[in-house]
């Protein structure tokens, strides 16, 4: 059938004058041809570098072998004359509004992720990549038939980039005829079947290929979503995906926008057992005493609870990526806090949208209705966050399946961001309580729009009806804190026995201190942070069967080249300490963390003058150290732990490392550090947990050691006592 297509005048794109709209399947509308490259520039396309010349490519350029496969005339061609592949560059479309499900192009030349690549940006971050086909000599160059599924960027603004930052064979890039179509020509969506009779579905990553939508449905409900780049060839790695809900009925793969070299679907697989089972856990950036996935990405903890004799960690996770994105939550148990069994998905993306964090309850009344048999069930309280993002539950009696709800949502939207469900039993008023991070706008007094940070209360008898019940402004403007991810708990105060101190949680770390009546939280302080560095949305346990706070983090750490990224922090336990500025938290690690101590090590007693210092040998595992030092009052001195240096200026009473910079003052003339150093991170806790610096850190190649240095002062070190750490996955069942 023969389709209309329209030109999209480039001065309109740039004005951000394309209306969104629906991006409704079976929509008939007009393609829009967004660039053709056949003038004699690039037309409000912005060029840096010399890769681009002055203009569209007419074909192949200096001696570049024949070039087809494009659209007319011009295309953009990165390999010029007199450079060849050696020149480099970046070209940036005008901005435009997303309103059309495919952006559909083609493309050739290099097969470089990140260095030859087209990308689309969407609130200036990637969101979307292709490449060329070639990496090896002998290639072609022919430019194919490429695109995305971009319909959950619908309405908001974005820009193309087209990338050449490769200096060697096949360093260059040809792209053309970019259109937004509701079908897109030259590409294939193709379904495909299997009966489930295996537990496991193999998906085939190759990290830097374009990023392909699937769809997962079962009996014709879509059970899982995703973006996924799909490899052609030999994949990087697999992900699994668990099938055993479905296990004995027949599973429906669905993918658009598939060019000829994927329409067969190569390397899935419908198996029993995982893959890349042979090295997991083994991998040279595991970090061995911290939470990581089998593979995949990793961020917030979600519904941390203790359930039938487990303690259940829930997480945000890309189970088929290393990039955040495809939110699902990740499931695993442990009997300890520290040695953790991985499980299947417990939440998928579905027609709601993706899984977003949220919270995890035992209903032990069975208000819910959700129990069975006397068994109260475990309640998973959720953002699905398709627009608009609503707050939805799902359930489970045995802690391994989950159902969701049928009458989700059981929260309404109430703003254009709301999110992050913490719930938690208030006995007092023997009712269930909901913290929501919720921004609504607000104005100042000269008018400007900003975003106000609030979390808002509901109460429920059963977790099935809310009702609002109160607001707490978080700040406005650089005032703003507990943004997302609110957690709120009571805390001890120590040496008054039945007084507690209420503290509200934000992602970013500060918190608030005050008191909670079931309906409203009553602030003393507010703005207090809890930690300097690379955590983000801390939560603790609900139900810990020991009465005590036990919290983890999402750490920032990377892991470059590996099968998965990032990780969680080791578990802490919370406690309020008073200081002269009032009762602050302090984070330390639990105790059953000290199972992990293999051989240890120790320093003796000595003063060091100024630039003296002494070292030790240690093996090549991760370490737990404890340090008390008395500095002089100009003291400037380092503890060096496989590389990472942790410094104390007496003169500023700060502890840095890196760009981290944390105020700590000394108590009785004292400074005491414990050290937790794994492969990706680095975990400080000074003066008993009061200050809690989580950071990233890979050692290079063959640092090994610890060194304390004097740099200026004299120091005088009290105790340094240390251990060799044993892995956390020594018995880990893959």
């Amino acid at each position: 059938m023969n389709r209309r297509r329209a030109t999209l005048p480039l001065c309109a794109a740039l004005l951000g004058l394309l209306a969104p709209v629906g991006l409704a399947a079976g929509e008939a509308r007009a393609d829009v041809v967004f660039a053709d490259f056949e003038g004699a520039d690039f037309a409000g396309w912005q060029a840096e570098g010399d890769a681009f010349a002055a203009g569209p490519s007419r074909g192949a350029n200096g001696g570049q072998r024949p070039v087809t496969g494009f659209a007319g005339r011009g295309l953009v061609n990165t390999y010029t004359a007199a450079q060849r592949d050696k020149a480099t560059g970046r070209l940036r479309s005008p901005e435009f509004v997303i309103d059309r499900r495919f952006i559909a192009f083609r493309i050739g030349g290099g097969g470089w992720p990140q260095k030859t690549c087209l990308n689309l940006l969407v609130d200036g971050r990637v969101v979307r990549t292709a490449v060329g086909p070639n990496t090896q000599k002998g290639g072609r160059e022919e430019l194919q038939a490429d695109g995305w599924n971009v319909a959950e960027f619908a309405g908001r603004r974005a820009q193309l980039e087209i990338v050449d930052s490769a200096t060697s064979g096949w360093g260059h890039i040809t792209v053309d005829h970019i259109v937004f179509t509701d079908a897109p020509a030259g590409l294939r969506e193709v379904v495909r079947t299997w009966p489930v009779d295996g537990r496991w579905l193999w998906v085939p990553v190759q990290p830097g290929a374009a990023l392909r939508r699937i769809e997962l449905r079962v009996g014709g409900e879509l059970v899982n979503t995703f973006d996924v780049e799909l490899a052609a060839g030999e994949p990087a790695w697999f992900a699994p995906l668990d099938l055993g809900p479905w296990r004995g009925r027949t599973l429906e793969l669905r993918a658009e926008a598939l060019p000829t070299a994927l329409a067969a679907l190569p390397g899935f697989q419908l198996r029993d057992e995982r893959p890349d089972t042979a090295q997991l856990y083994r991998e040279p950036l595991r970090p061995q005493v911290h939470f990581t996935p089998r593979r995949g990405y990793i961020n917030d903890p979600n519904g941390l609870v203790f359930y039938r004799g487990e303690y259940h960690l829930f997480f945000q996770h890309n189970p088929v990526g290393v990039r955040s994105a495809n939110k699902h939550w990740g499931h695993a148990v442990s009997r300890d806090l520290i040695h953790w069994t991985e499980l299947g998905e417990a939440l998928r993306p579905d027609a709601m949208g993706m899984m977003y964090s949220g919270s995890a309850v035992v209903d032990w009344h069975n208000t819910s209705g959700f129990g069975r048999d006397g068994e109260p069930p475990l309640v998973l309280i959720y953002t699905a966050a398709n627009a608009p993002r609503v707050q939805c539950l799902a359930y489970s009696t045995d802690g391994r399946t989950f159902t969701k709800f049928a009458g989700n949502p059981v929260l309404p939207n109430v703003t254009s961001l709301n999110r992050d469900p913490k719930v938690f039993w208030h006995e007092p008023t023997a009712r269930w309580v909901m913290a929501l991070y919720v921004s609504p706008p607000e104005k100042t007094a000269a008018g400007e729009e900003l975003p106000r940070h609030t979390v808002q209360f509901y109460t429920s008898p059963n977790l099935r009806d809310w009702t609002l019940a109160s607001e707490f402004a978080g700040g406005l403007g650089p005032d703003r804190f507990l943004y997302e991810c609110p957690d709120i708990f009571p805390l001890p105060v120590p040496g008054r026995p039945g007084e507690r101190k209420w503290v509200l949680w934000g992602a970013n770390g500060e918190y608030a201190l005050g008191a909670f009546d079931g309906a409203a939280f009553h602030a003393e302080a507010v703005k207090l942070p809890a930690f300097f560095g690379r955590a983000y949305a801390g939560q603790t346990f609900n139900d810990e069967p020991s009465g005590r706070v036990v919290q983890i983090h999402f750490l920032r750490a990377p892991a470059p080249g590996m099968p998965f990224m990032q990780c969680l922090s080791v578990p802490l336990e919370l406690s309020l300490r008073e200081t002269s500025a009032g009762w602050r938290v302090a984070s330390w690690p639990v105790p059953e963390f000290a199972q992990l101590r293999g051989a240890a090590f120790a320093l003796p007693a000595r003063t060091l003058a100024a630039g003296e210092k002494t070292t030790l040998t240690v093996a090549d595992a991760p370490l737990d150290i404890e340090l008390t030092l008395r500095p002089g009052p100009d003291a400037r001195v380092t503890l060096d732990v496989l590389g990472c240096a942790i410094t104390y200026d007496a003169a500023r009473s700060e502890l840095q490392c890196g760009k981290v910079v944390a105020p700590v003052l000394l108590e009785a003339g004292g400074l005491r550090l414990r050290v937790i150093a794994d492969r990706t991170t680095v975990e400080v806790f000074a003066q008993d947990g009061l200050v809690y610096l989580p950071l990233a850190h890979v050692a290079r190649d063959g640092v090994r050691g610890v060194t304390l240095a004097t740099e200026r002062g004299a120091c005088e070190l009290l105790a340094l006592a240390g251990y060799e750490l044993n892995s956390a996955w020594k018995e880990a069942q893959p």
